[in-house]
Parts: C-alpha cells; structure tokens; sequence
C-alpha cells in the first residue's frame, strides 16, 4: 500500500506507517525489516525519503540497525516505572506480572574503601560484603547488581542467596530502606556485564547507583544495579515550583 499525498512531508508519513505496522503485528520486536529497495517499493517513495524515516525511527529508539545485516524492530521495554518510587528489583518485576529470580554469582569480604568509610562513617577496622547477583524475570536475566553493606550491620554471617535485600535487611536487622541517594548514568556495552544479561552489542545499559537510608537517616546499603535499557523504562515526575 502506497502513501498518500498530503500535506506531511513524506518521511513523516512513512514512519506512521511503520509504527503502524508494528502495532498491528504485522511486524514483530527483533523482526527484521524488508530491505530499503522493497520498502520504498511498498510505500511509493525514493530511497533518500525511507532512509530519513528510518533514520529518525532509529533515533526514537523504534528500529535498530545492525551493520551488515539489517534492519531490526526494538522491543519495547516490558517494566515501567517513575524512578521518584524507590522501589527494590523483585517489586518492578512482580509489578510487571513477571516472576524474580536471582542467579547468586559471588560474595566476598573486604576492607573498606575510602568512599565506603565515608559512606557508612565505619572505621578501617570494620568489613564490608560485597554481594554480586543477577536478577531474573520468569528466568531470563535483566538485571545486574552488585551491593556493599557493613558486616558490622549483621550478628551472624548472613545468606545473601535471598531473592529481596529489602526484605532480608529489615528481617536481619529490624532497619527499613526508606529512600536512597541515587546517580544515573547511561552505558553502552560493558565487557563485563552485557555478556551477563545476555545483551546484543546494540543495547546499552542503564547504571543506577544508590545509596539507601532507614528511617533514621542512617546509611545501610550502596547498590550499582546494571538495568538492560530494552527491558527497563523509567519515567520521572517533575514539576515546577
């Protein structure tokens, strides 16, 4: 079906018919697309116009191009959430109707670092767990964490195979995360963590780093949670004052 002459440049009307076709099915997420030469064909328009389109739905993150190989449906992300809800990995993906898990990769006790003295104001005496894990949703991995804690927090060596630190922190201690200092930074391929998430060379990932609070403003765990941009959205709430 050709596109119609109207007063949208054509470029413009050629990706609403591609963002058409993939809502209604016609085109699925990791789909390939026909090549330019059979696009332009379907839609009427030259080469130069389908290639402004798709470079434009590229940049809306709609369409992936792989070099030498084509190009490709983005999947949307399946969890959604406003990142002013501090909320642990285990609630975003029930919240998504999908099941936690969690692969424990490692853990380990160290010294503390300059910046982890000045975080839980802990002397050089006194250990930190560092924990590694990677959490699933219905089994396939998204996210990549690593969290320190002072071992000082816990009267026993504690087992950090548990789904929810939330959960396990206020279990263990009595204390609950209430809000957190967070940075966020966008990261395109990591040698380390993209081949843990199972990720394509093309998707970035999305580093929060946190530092989280009890109730009494006491400082309990700093996390670095390593999301996969094609499954995890966050939106924030802003306004003006």
């Amino acid at each position: 079906m050709k596109i119609k002459t109207d007063s949208r440049l054509l470029y413009l009307q050629v990706m609403e018919r591609i963002k058409q076709d993939i809502e209604n099915g016609i085109y699925l997420p990791h789909h390939k697309l026909p090549s330019e030469y059979e696009l332009s064909k379907i839609f009427g328009v030259s080469r130069a116009t389908l290639r402004e389109a798709l470079r434009v739905l590229e940049e809306e993150s709609v369409l992936v191009r792989k070099h030498g190989v084509g190009t490709f449906i983005k999947p949307k992300p399946v969890f959604r959430t406003g990142i002013e809800q501090l909320s642990s990995v285990s609630e975003m993906i029930e919240e998504a109707g999908k099941s936690p898990g969690t692969i424990f990769l490692s853990s380990k006790v160290q010294s503390p670092s300059k910046e982890d003295l000045e975080n839980f104001s802990i002397t050089e005496n006194d250990k930190i767990y560092v924990i590694e894990r990677i959490r699933t949703a219905n089994g396939e991995p998204v996210v990549y964490c690593v969290d320190k804690m002072p071992s000082t927090y816990f009267k026993q060596v504690p087992s950090f195979e548990d789904v929810s630190f939330f959960n396990y922190i206020k279990n263990e201690t009595g204390r609950n995360i209430m809000y957190s200092n967070a940075r966020i930074e966008p990261i395109g391929y990591h040698d380390k963590v993209s081949p843990l998430l199972q990720c394509e060379p093309e998707v970035a990932l999305l580093l929060i780093e946190q530092l989280h609070y009890d109730e009494l403003d006491r400082p309990l765990m700093h996390s670095f949670n390593y999301f996969r941009s094609d499954q995890f959205s966050f939106n924030v709430f802003r306004k003006r004052f």
